[in-house]
């Protein structure tokens, strides 16, 4: 099978399109955690969970962002986040008064 020969493109064409790509960082892309964060906030929490409001110091199995990724505009940081065990970071992302919880967190992070 013979590939076709690349269309030319014409030069007014060239470029067109340049204004259109993204120039900064997705908002999903600022939310994720790296590595070295993650290993960051373990380390901080000795794996236990820094939440502490539906366990009495679980081991953490996720970590929980208090800087909600939505109004995230930096790349996230080990302030921006907590180790939490399960029932902690649903109570804080699921529920009115965990979701008010978060917010106290993030005016005192």
């Amino acid at each position: 099978m013979r590939k076709k020969p690349k269309k030319e493109v014409m030069p007014w064409r060239q470029g067109i399109l340049s204004h259109h790509q993204r120039g900064g960082l997705t908002q999903k892309q600022m939310g994720d955690i790296s590595d070295k964060v993650r290993k960051e906030v373990r380390e901080r929490s000795g794996g236990i969970c820094e939440l502490r409001i539906r366990c009495h110091g679980s081991p953490a199995v996720q970590q929980a962002h208090i800087t909600s990724r939505v109004r995230i505009n930096h790349k996230t940081t080990a302030d921006d986040l907590r180790d939490a065990c399960i029932a902690c970071h649903r109570y804080i992302d699921e529920t009115p008064e965990g979701i008010r919880y978060k917010r106290t967190l993030q005016e005192g992070a």
